[in-house]
């Protein structure tokens, strides 16, 4: 099993520009993988969809396909936090909570089964070490700004303080994950919304 912080050992220094492109090459090879699947898409059909040769692909990316598939699941990784925001980071009232639950429902309405997470937990994640890694930093992430929020609600007295945030912050995002599982398979988001609406009910008590 190869360490996760290997991957990107061999990674050039890269000017402005040369980060620009990089991001446009690992863009493109999400916008792939979530079209094709991981398994059928080749370097090749990445080359093509980027408009990238296949020696400028490995001078971003020197160990080849695993580095990308891990430059890929990091990518899809920060766009699962990012489009929860400015609302993930700041849960501290019941509008707040409301709007997180708006914006995810609404992210995966536009996205439908092509969505990061999905894609990231489904694919990426069986497909390299160090995109486990990267999954399993995203989920804890997640998991603490949920937890981060319960906290803040249960100090205000909004929460029951007998409610246990860890605990709960688990049971709410494996709702989600499970609701975006489902998703993923039938294109109904009535489960990813049923978890969100269940689970914010029940901190309000």
């Amino acid at each position: 099993m190869c360490d996760p912080g290997s991957v990107q050992s061999r990674t050039p220094k890269l000017t402005a520009k040369g980060r620009a492109t990089r991001e446009r090459i690992v863009a493109g090879a999400a916008a792939e993988f979530r079209a094709r699947g991981v398994v059928a898409t080749t370097l090749d059909d990445i080359c093509r969809a980027t408009a990238t040769s296949k020696s400028q692909l490995f001078h971003y990316f020197p160990d080849g396909r695993e580095q990308l598939l891990h430059a890929v699941a990091q990518h899809e990784a920060d766009r699962v936090l990012l489009d929860q925001e400015p609302f993930l980071s700041d849960l501290t009232s019941w509008a707040a909570w409301d709007a997180w639950r708006d914006a995810v429902v609404a992210r995966y309405r536009e996205q439908g089964t092509s969505c990061p997470l999905g894609v990231l937990t489904t694919s990426l994640t069986r497909s390299t070490p160090a995109s486990q890694e990267v999954t399993a930093r995203l989920l804890e992430q997640w998991q603490r700004k949920i937890t981060d929020g319960i906290v803040a609600m249960r100090e205000q007295g909004a929460i029951a303080a007998d409610v246990e945030p860890e605990q709960t912050g688990a049971a709410l995002l494996a709702g989600i994950q499970g609701g975006v599982s489902i998703l993923m398979q039938t294109g109904r988001l009535t489960h990813l919304e049923a978890a969100l609406d269940v689970g914010i009910a029940a901190l309000r008590g």
